[in-house]
């Protein structure tokens, strides 16, 4: 009992703080409020550390999805983690996990959010190596590196602000769009955003972040780690003015959503499908907000959370089920099985899809209808429209694998039904993937976006659809002959199937090699070169000059014997001279 008294206490007290949230957002929405707290640490040369705290609807809206999706995940864990003999350690990273996102949320200090920032990157590590096998090391040390250059960009940014004299960024922002210094400071926030939100090229640690248990799974790949980085862009938001930079943001957030929507296609690992579909929503966010229209990604970031988060609940429930398989071509007909986990299943894959009426339809038919009106060229547009389509496309092969397509695994078996601890947490989710599109809109947009298209592009979204949902059925249902036309090649496949190569280069090309050249830079001159001339160098003198010294010393009939010797003998050559 003492095992699970700390899931019940962190449930009930993140329970209630989503709750406590909820009405401080409606009461500060109706009233039009800002909070803005500072406590000053330390004052140095007119420098003032001060740890900042900024309460608006948009922090506390945030605050409230993820202490209600953690204090979910939470009691989920309870179950999905019974037989763990540390589960209270278990819990205890998870919220560590928890208040450094919110740390990072309600920070309008770019100190304190690197506080934020830097603890989810060390408690993501702890998470994702909690298994402790070869894979989930590796996986770690891929996570821990790529978002280290992320920390490095955002250190970088703290010694640029010095020139302002304070790092309040949110008093800075109107008059810094068109300075140098600030042009500095948006290009290493970008990058800062891109490696925690995983876009090209730093797009190989999202999959290889599936070692971590599915509960951290659905918190990580819902509303924590990855959505740091769109919510400091959306914070940052007056700087990400017309561009190059921003411009490259775009090209290569179309490309990360495009990409993830095809090497979905490819993969047959249930958790890495969820991860890949999070990746390409990711990029739908990041493109959205370069696009200028950072209240479009909050609402998208907010909706996809709550879908997102049901979408990995289910999975871990399929995988308890199935013995810890997570191979989808071994599964199928689980429908039979597990009915609720399969509607939840469905509902949330539904919601993904932007299914008329769910969470994601609200967030996503308006980021393309605004797509549709802008003047982009084509090449961003057909990525959008294509992207759309391969949404549909994964969703419903992962659909037609699991419940459409037979058993494959064990000719006896004895599958059981749900665990009701997951279930019940489930239910509020689903309850909140299929009402907060609707309940967001009303919160976020007081007043209606103006939307005027001809009837071919209004409809262009259910076109891209169709034909996704139909592509998924052609293929999943092809034989393995004709299969093997669909492929093209076995290189064309292997290059989309592997993220386009980028685990191989960013395993080999960027961390093998920058690890290996420190190994000979450390073995060089810190234990070679400076060792011989400070360190050890100085050690060798002194120890020769203490051995000589120490002869003179230790041997005194013979050093007397000889210059009572040496004083004769010149005596001697005197009196001769």
């Amino acid at each position: 009992m003492q095992k699970y008294s700390i899931c019940f206490m962190s449930f009930f007290f993140l329970f209630f703080f989503s709750l406590f949230n909820f009405f401080m957002v409606i009461y500060f929405i109706m009233n039009n409020l800002v909070i803005f707290l500072e406590w000053e640490i330390i004052s140095f040369n007119s420098m003032s550390i001060v740890m900042s705290i900024l309460l608006d609807y948009m922090s506390l809206l945030f605050m409230m999805f993820v202490s209600l999706i953690s204090s979910v995940v939470i009691y989920y864990s309870k179950s999905y983690m019974s037989s763990e003999l540390n589960l209270n350690r278990f819990v205890i990273l998870v919220l560590l996990f928890v208040f450094s996102m919110i740390l990072l949320i309600i920070s309008p200090n770019i100190i304190s959010i690197l506080l934020g920032w830097d603890g989810l990157g060390l408690v993501s590590y702890c998470l994702v190596i909690y298994y402790q096998n070869i894979k989930s090391y590796n996986a770690g040390m891929l996570t821990a590196l790529s978002n280290r250059i992320g920390d490095v960009f955002i250190l970088m940014v703290i010694g640029w602000m010095v020139n302002y004299g304070g790092w309040n960024y949110l008093f800075y922002l109107n008059f810094m769009s068109n300075d140098f210094v600030m042009f500095m400071v948006s290009m290493m926030i970008i990058i800062a955003a891109m490696t925690k939100s995983a876009q090209i090229p730093f797009s190989s640690w999202l999959p290889a972040a599936m070692s971590a248990p599915t509960p951290v799974s659905a918190l990580v790949h819902s509303s924590t780690l990855v959505t740091a980085g769109i919510y400091l862009l959306i914070r940052f938001n007056l700087l990400l003015v017309d561009t190059l930079f921003i411009k490259i943001l775009l090209l290569l957030s179309g490309l990360t959503m495009f990409m993830a929507g095809i090497s979905a296609n490819y993969e047959f690992d249930l958790k890495k499908i969820i991860a890949l579909s999070t990746l390409s929503q990711l990029g739908l966010m990041m493109s959205i907000l370069s696009m200028g229209m950072p209240d479009l990604a909050f609402f998208h970031l907010l909706t996809h959370a709550m879908f997102k988060a049901l979408l990995f609940m289910c999975a871990g429930v399929i995988i308890h089920m199935m013995s810890d398989i997570q191979d989808i071509r071994l599964m199928g007909g689980i429908a039979n099985y597990i009915p609720m986990t399969t509607i939840c299943l469905n509902i949330s894959n539904m919601a993904l899809c932007g299914i008329p009426f769910l969470a994601g339809f609200y967030s996503k038919d308006l980021i393309l209808e605004m797509v549709s009106m802008s003047s982009l060229n084509f090449f961003i547009f057909l990525l959008y429209y294509i992207s759309i389509g391969l949404t549909m496309f994964y969703s419903f092969r992962l659909v037609m694998y699991l419940m459409i397509n037979d058993y494959n695994l064990l000719s006896i078996y004895n599958l059981y039904d749900e665990d009701f601890i997951m279930l019940k947490s489930m239910m509020v989710l689903l309850f909140m993937s299929i009402i907060s599109g609707s309940f967001l809109m009303w919160l976020i947009f007081p007043y209606p976006y103006m939307i005027y298209l001809s009837f071919n592009m209004k409809m262009m979204v259910i076109y891209m659809s169709v034909l996704g949902v139909l592509m998924g059925f052609f293929i999943s249902n092809m034989s393995i002959y004709s299969m093997n036309k669909f492929l093209v090649s076995y290189e064309m496949s292997n290059f989309l199937c592997l993220m386009w190569f980028m685990p191989n280069l960013s395993t080999y090309g960027l961390n093998f090699y920058f690890l290996n050249m420190g190994q000979i830079l450390l073995k060089n001159i810190d234990m070679g070169w400076s060792e011989l001339y400070s360190g050890q160098g100085m050690f060798m003198i002194l120890k020769k000059y203490s051995i000589f010294y120490s002869f003179f010393q230790m041997n005194n009939y013979k050093i007397y014997l000889f210059s009572f010797v040496l004083w004769m003998f010149m005596v001697f050559m005197m009196i001769i001279l």
